[in-house]
Order: structure tokens, then sequence, then C-alpha cells
């Protein structure tokens, strides 16, 4: 029969009680000796003299430890775990009111490794605006909304649209997984042009998987040089503005000249719903005015929730970011240090095509339970813990040790030994393997060189033809498409040849070698006259 706890709880509450009195006897004076107090209060003798030396009490241990334990996990709901020193200030604190010493070095350790209820992780950090609006009162309105929206205008599951800005720094990479040399400590530094001029991209996409052309921003006083037009789609549109960023007058102009245009032959039925955000161009009254005309219904997020609830964010924007961060490493590797508007405009539709993906864009919406409706794909956000990021590597992990460095613990000696032995294995080899071996890395270097040799090639074909494109500015107010640029371009080029008077441009002439002018006398002014022969010569 098992030992009843009670009881043995009981005893030991008990007990404690009478070590109290023994310890407050023997610092008043009244018993001196512990041998004498043990007998009296009959406690075991070890035990006194361990609670005179400063030994807690295990029940008071346990207190603490489970007080400790209820504050952490309390501060982990409300979105603030602490951190290891903190959790070691409080434990000292706890024990500080019983007079106790402060905590061992690397007691919060053993503490995290003695309770499954709690575990050390890297945090991760997060807007309190953004935390504060993962409220699911506040989701579950906006979805009822949406759902509200689409019954009474019978809205269609294909006339679902999600549109949203986003914005590059031209010549900036993102951190990314990297091959390095084993001797190397800590993380490495991956180059980066560094231009940070801000390009904002609005960009458009329908619940069925398609997306619509892109409108691109570029920060700019005079508008587009023509070569900006030559290598991109004929239905993309291109604007500028002072500083890069969309604004009110540019918001109008996107859903007027673009957006209605590209999706009223795509309708299917009467009404098409808009899901945007709560950004101060989206907002105006023009701006809902023109979507009333067109029997657009706009419905907007809630602030800081575009994560959770925006089908761009969710499904696209990341992949896109990470593919235009790849296009412009690969730059920086061929040994340009430099992005332009150009570079921008040749790397953008390549890294565009890989993130607009029909199945990309239809996850995006299924994640954010628009389409199919399912707002518990989004509930579930709510309440999972988020995936916790891997760790920076250490000192003493982040890269495999080398025969020169010092082992620093078993796992690094075992690599050690087996490195050790794989080259001593190497020299036991014949002479005919070091060769093969010899021309099996020669050719690896030259298959590398070779591919290295043809991206140079390339690249510097394309800063050939960049360098040969046109830099005239094309005199025009508002937003161009291609194709709109291009046939302004002709018409400008027509003019020119049939009036050079009314474009400012004459037509060059037929090229002939340059006769350098006869001396002019500097006296008189007259050509070919000698100056030391000239009556009007100022003599001194």
């Amino acid at each position: 029969m098992p030992p009843t706890r009670t009881e043995n709880r009981q005893k030991l509450v008990e007990q404690e009680g009478k070590i109290l009195l023994a310890i407050s006897d023997l610092k008043n004076g009244k018993i001196r000796s512990v041998l004498r107090a043990s007998e009296i209060y009959q406690i075991p003798r070890t035990t006194l003299r361990d609670r005179l030396n400063g030994i807690e009490y295990r029940g008071e241990k346990r207190a603490n430890k489970e007080s400790l334990l209820k504050w952490i996990l309390d501060l982990d709901k409300r979105g603030l775990p602490p951190r290891p020193s903190l959790v070691e200030d409080m434990a000292d604190l706890l024990l500080s009111q019983r007079g106790n010493r402060h905590v061992s070095e690397r007691w919060v350790y053993r503490f995290v490794d003695c309770h499954p209820e709690v575990k050390l992780r890297f945090s991760r950090r997060y807007n309190y605006e953004r935390a504060k609006c993962e409220d699911i009162k506040i989701i579950q309105e906006h979805l009822n909304r949406v759902q509200e929206v689409i019954q009474e205008y019978g809205i269609l599951s294909e006339d679902i649209y999600n549109f949203d800005e986003t914005g590059f720094a031209m010549g900036l990479c993102a951190s990314a997984k990297v091959i390095t040399g084993s001797d190397r400590y800590g993380r490495p530094y991956l180059l980066q042009p560094g231009n940070r001029e801000w390009v904002t991209v609005i960009e458009a996409v329908n619940s069925t998987g398609w997306a619509l052309p892109s409108y691109i921003i570029f920060k700019a006083t005079t508008f587009y040089q023509q070569g900006w037009f030559e290598i991109l789609p004929q239905d993309w549109r291109l604007n500028i503005s002072k500083n890069g960023w969309t604004t009110d007058e540019i918001g109008l102009q996107w859903l007027q000249k673009h957006f209605i245009p590209h999706t009223t032959s795509r309708t299917k039925g009467r009404y098409r719903m808009l899901i945007l955000d709560g950004h101060g161009s989206h907002l105006t009254p023009q701006f809902d005015q023109i979507c009333t005309e067109n029997n657009i219904i706009p419905v907007c997020m809630p602030s800081h929730s575009s994560h959770l609830l925006q089908p761009l964010d969710v499904g696209c924007f990341a992949v896109l970011k990470r593919q235009y961060a790849l296009h412009v490493e690969q730059r920086v590797r061929l040994g340009f240090n430099h992005i332009d508007k150009y570079d921008f405009l040749t790397a953008f539709p390549e890294a565009r095509t890989v993130a607009y993906k029909a199945e990309n864009i239809q996850n995006g919406f299924k994640a954010t339970g628009l389409v199919p409706f399912d707002p518990d794909h989004v509930y579930q956000k709510l309440t999972v813990q988020l995936r916790t990021p891997t760790p920076p590597p250490s000192r003493s992990s982040d890269s495999q040790p080398s025969c020169l460095q010092k082992p620093q613990n078993a796992r690094q000696f075992k690599r050690q030994i087996t490195t050790i032995k794989k080259r001593i294995d190497t020299h036991k080899t014949s002479p005919l393997d070091r060769i093969a071996k010899a021309y099996e890395v020669g050719m690896n270097q030259f298959v590398i060189i070779q591919k290295e040799v043809h991206d140079l090639r390339a690249a510097n074909e394309k800063e050939k033809r960049k360098r040969q494109r046109s830099k005239k500015q094309i005199s025009h107010e508002g937003d161009l498409t291609v194709q709109e640029a291009q046939e302004l371009i002709i018409s400008r080029d027509q003019a020119s040849r049939s009036n050079p008077a009314v474009s400012g441009e004459s037509e060059p002439q037929a090229s002939q070698p340059r006769v350098r002018a006869p001396p002019k006398c500097s006296g008189c002014g007259i050509i070919g006259h000698k100056i030391n022969r000239c009556s009007n010569r100022t003599t001194s």
C-alpha cells in the first residue's frame, strides 16, 4: 500500500516547527549545543546542523520554484517572456525574503531542465500595435463583415480582389544561408550595393490565382527615360513621386486607369470586392466615389492585421522580396556595386514571375479565410505558438574544428580524429590515384571558371546595352503604360523628322572630317594676317 502523502507532509511541517524553535533557542543562548537541542526537540542532529549552515527547507524551495514557474508562465501569456537574468534576479529576490544566499551561476539552466513546462527559446520581435490587434473579437468582426458584404451584394468568389503596396530598397540584400569555410567563427558578411533609393510597387491579385500587371512608382522629379520602357511588358504602368511613395493622386490613377480597365472584362457577376488596408490613399472620398460608380465594394481590414488578413502579405510579398534579393546578390557576385532603376526593372519582372504563381495567390486567399470562406484558418493562428527561429550559431558550434584548434568537447575531438584519419589515408594512395584526383579537381575548377566567364560576359553585354539605351526624357504628366510611352516616342521621332524646328532638334548632318580653322590675327581680327606685320598690334 502506498504511503499517505498527507501524513508525511504533516510530519515534515511539525518537524520544521521544532527545528525553528531549536534554532531560536540556540541563537538566544538557552541551549548551548546542537546535540542537546536535537535531544530536547527530538529532531535529527544533522538536519538541525544543516539548517544552521544555511541549507534551505525543501518545502520552501518547492514553494519558491512553484511561484517562480507561475510568474514565468504568466509573463509568457502576456507576450513578455523573461530573460534568464531576470529569472535569476527574481529567484534571488525570493531567497532574500528569508535571508538566504544568491542562486548559483548555472541555476537558471538547471531550473529549466527540471521543469518541462518551460523551455529556453530565442525571442522574436513583435510590434505591440500588431499584437494588440490580434484580438479574436476584432478579427471576427472583420470576417463577419466580409461575409455580410458577400451575401448582400451577391459577390462571386471569382470577383474578390486584394491590392496593396510594397516597397523595395533597390540595392539591399536579405539574410540567407550560405556555405563558408569551417574555420570561420560567427556569421559571414555578404556584400551588397547599399543603394537605399525607395521604389513602391502596387500589386493586385484575384482569388482565382490571377495577378494584375504591376504599377511601379519611382522616386524622381522629371519623367521617365524612354530606356525604362524597352524591357517591360506592354501592360505595365510607371509613375513618379518625390520620395518614391504612393500618394492620394496616384491611388486614384491606379484605380481609374489600371484596376478598372483590367478587371472589367473579367468580372463574372455585377459587383467586385476589393480587400484593402487602411492606408490614407485608400480612404479618400474620391476613391470611394469611383468605387461606387463602378460597382466596386471596398472592404478595409483592421489596422496592423495585414499579416493575418491580407492574401498578398501572406502568400506573395515575402517570396517576391526574397527572389529580388537573390538577383541583387547575383549582380554583386559579378562585380557590379551599384543598382539603379534600369537594373531594378531588369530584375523585378523575373522575381515577380516566381512569386505570383497561381498556387501562391490561391494559398494566400485560403490562409486568410476568404476563398473558400473559412475563418478557422485565421483563428488558429491566434492561439498556436509561433515557431521559434533557428538560434544564431555560437563560437563553439557554428563551425567544424580544424586540426589546429583545441577541441572543446568530445564531439569536436571525434571530428578531429576522423579528419586526421582521412588525411592519413590520403597519403597512402598510389601516384595514379593522386593524378586522377588532381585531374578531377582541375576539371571542376575549369567548369567553375567557365561558368563565371559566361556569367561575366552576359552581364557585360547587358551593361553595354544599358549604356547604349536612350536617356531622352518624355514630357508628360501622370502615369504611362509601356505601350503609351512607345507611341509618344514614335510620334515625337516622326515630328522631329518632318519639322526639326518644332522639336528643337536638328537632323544630324553627314559625318565629315573636322578641319582646323585658320589662325586669326589678335590685333585686327583678319584671318590669315600675320601678327608681326599688323599695324594695329599693340606694343608694350
